[in-house]
């Protein structure tokens, strides 16, 4: 054990990858529906390992990788949290505002009471209310106080101990609010989630559990026209504007020899047609032409292309995808069907009543031209893996660092921004811009989630390794007391604000209470459980629309929780 705790001595960036790698690890470990997470498993494991004593990182290390998370955070959400400042989603916006709000509101008000130092009440914050952000945006604004080193240090070391002893219940909280909402409502989840999603698809069947549809929403099928067949003596033309855009003539054969499916070409008796479309309108078609066949010549084999698409133009957003078909003409749709659309991370169910949101990724299958026309119609495509955009990751991180030399006086604190809420700002302008200038941002939504992970998880593990044996000799002294306030301020916001909803903002159905609950409160285990509940992912629109809207406003508490507590 010496020679190891030299090692790590010697060599503090290995202690920082060995944290990371058993933080992640212990995250993994679940009990019931609670998993700790890997965030939570890191801070603690390097708590752990820093009571070795001598292992000590530079916080520019700390700075920047915390600076690359939070720049992330508001490039990620961007889209989304500007998305929702519209009308149809003021209410479930100003909900999620409102749990932000009384979230700082009960922190301040239990830390004074209790005397908690400004350290201490940071951290209760960051765990109670699930915002590791807050320990960043907290420990800047009191890098900025003036402070002499070594009791700046101590109240950043306990904004470490505030989180480590108050996140596992404050995890825990939206699980148990999903719990028990249905019950104060006295509903079944599960069959008021099909009941939404009904509505949601215009009334069409959605399956039960175990149920499954054996065959795609699109596909191509052959079929041989008999002389009897209703579309025998059609032009193509004919044929695919009955179908309004749903189904199109992809290849044809007519005496055996394959023939270029042209607007006027007539299909005639004893041709063999291959078509593609929507699933409904091949069904329909069958009983215009004849019977399905499965043999055909190695000519007549349909290829598809599948394309992911980022959406910006503003004349679609915030259409319904049943409005969208109402407002393109048939030849804008044609040969363009929407299989999937994800947001903020979330796969959001393809129905009638879905709504598409500026940054929404969907993914469409078509021809190659077909694509190229409906991408330019919708937005524009993301880029490649590989490719990420450094001038706007650079600079972008630049003008944060100037934006949080920003101050005013609150309560008589003079407070500034701080680097890390001058990168929230300068992230959230980026990724908003983005959307409405493809070219401006550029960073590959994979390399962005894994700068916004990584760059979290490293920066604490510097806190934890930093804190040492203070942090424990902290824990010991006010455990019990932090972890009865974090239960506090973990369920308090969410009991004021549920009741809010429902009898003052009108979010009554079930399935939406839970979501914008769990949103606004950032809860992914929550928002876990939801989706088990449900069993589809109705409340997916509801949870990633509060949930921006929560990480943007509870990482600028932070600062604030600094000022107001003494």
């Amino acid at each position: 054990m010496d020679i190891l705790a030299e090692q790590l001595r010697a060599f503090p960036i290995m202690a920082l990858f060995l944290c990371l790698g058993l933080g992640y690890g212990i995250g993994k470990f679940r009990v019931g529906k609670f998993e700790l997470g890997g965030i939570a498993g890191t801070l603690l494991v390097a708590v752990f390992v820093g009571q070795i004593g001598g292992i000590t990182l530079s916080t520019d290390v700390q700075n920047v990788f915390f600076s690359l998370f939070i720049f992330m955070v508001g490039y990620n959400g961007g889209p989304q949290f500007f998305a929702a400042l519209n009308r149809s989603a003021l209410t479930k916006l100003l909900a999620a505002f409102m749990m932000t709000a009384w979230g700082l509101f009960f922190v301040i008000v239990v830390a004074r009471m209790a005397g908690l130092d400004k350290g201490l009440a940071a951290g209760l914050a960051a765990g109670g209310l699930t915002q590791s952000a807050i320990i960043g945006t907290a420990g800047n604004a009191i890098d900025l106080l003036g402070l002499a080193a070594d009791e700046a240090e101590k109240l950043k070391t306990n904004i470490a101990v505030g989180y480590s002893v108050t996140y596992i219940f404050g995890s825990i909280g939206p699980i148990l609010a999903v719990s028990v909402i249905p019950i104060i409502l006295r509903c079944d989840l599960r069959q008021e989630a099909i009941k939404l999603a009904s509505k949601l698809s215009g009334g069409g069947r959605k399956l039960e559990e175990g149920e499954f549809l054996p065959m795609n929403r699109f596909e191509a099928r052959a079929y041989q026209v008999t002389a009897d067949a209703q579309l025998a003596g059609q032009s193509v033309k004919a044929i695919e504007e009955r179908y309004g855009g749903d189904l199109i003539v992809e290849k044809l054969m007519q005496n055996g020899t394959p023939v270029e499916p042209e607007p006027e070409t007539v299909v005639g008796a004893g041709d063999v047609i291959v078509v593609s479309g929507l699933v409904a309108s091949l069904t329909s078609f069958e009983d215009t032409a004849s019977g399905e066949i499965g043999e055909y010549p190695p000519e007549l084999v349909v290829v598809e292309e599948r394309r992911n698409v980022i959406i910006t133009n503003r004349k679609l957003t915030g259409k319904t995808l049943a409005e969208l078909r109402a407002a393109l003409t048939a030849d804008q749709r044609r040969g363009v069907h929407i299989s999937k659309i994800t947001r903020m991370g979330h796969d959001v169910p393809v129905l009638h009543n879905t709504e598409l949101h500026a940054g929404d990724e969907i993914s469409i299958v078509g021809h190659k031209d077909d694509l190229n026309r409906a991408a330019k119609l919708a937005g524009y495509v993301p880029p490649s893996a590989s490719a990420t955009n450094f001038i706007a990751l650079g600079i972008g991180v630049a003008i944060g660092y100037l934006i949080g030399e920003i101050s005013f006086v609150i309560a008589g604190t003079k407070v500034a921004l701080g680097s890390g809420l001058g990168c929230l700002v300068t992230g959230l302008i980026i990724g908003y811009l983005r959307i409405r200038r493809p070219k401006i941002g550029g960073i590959n939504h994979g390399a962005a989630n894994f700068l916004q992970s990584f760059g979290l998880a490293v920066f604490v593990g510097v806190v934890g390794l930093n804190a040492g044996k203070p942090a424990l000799e902290a824990i010991q002294q006010y455990g019990i007391t932090l972890l009865l306030l974090g239960v506090v301020v973990t369920l308090m916001p969410m009991i004021v604000q549920f009741t809010i909803n429902y009898f003052i903002l009108g979010i009554k159905n079930p399935v939406e209470a839970c979501a914008v609950v769990t949103g606004s409160r950032s809860g992914n285990p929550g928002f876990a459980t939801l989706l088990e509940k449900t069993g589809n992912a109705t409340p997916t629109p509801a949870f990633t629309m509060t949930y921006a809207v929560a990480n943007i406003f509870l990482t600028l508490w932070g600062p604030l929780v600094v000022a107001f507590v003494p």
